[in-house]
């Protein structure tokens, strides 16, 4: 099965692309997908534990099954912002 994969932000830059189309046996998963990744990009390794995974547009976790022609992006932690509530919020 085939599966388009988007990378966002810091990961567009370890792998110098913002997609690839990603070939897998069947009956695999988000995980399996982020662990042949992480063997062709190694800039990816050390992101583990700190990414998100959406499929087809829905957040998931790596136990998810993909299926031919899911799109699978990869987000990595979200910085900044201020954790400062203002009162009457």
């Amino acid at each position: 099965m085939k599966v388009r994969v988007r990378f966002f932000a810091a990961l567009r830059e370890h792998v110098d692309r913002a997609e690839v189309v990603w070939e897998l046996g069947p009956q695999q998963t988000v995980g399996d997908l982020w662990d042949a990744l992480q063997n062709a990009f190694p800039g990816l390794g050390g992101l583990s534990g700190h990414v998100a995974f959406a499929v087809n547009q829905e957040y998931v976790d790596s136990a998810h099954c993909l299926h031919d022609n899911d799109e699978v992006a990869i987000i990595p932690p979200v910085s900044g912002g201020s954790s400062h509530v203002p009162s009457g919020a």
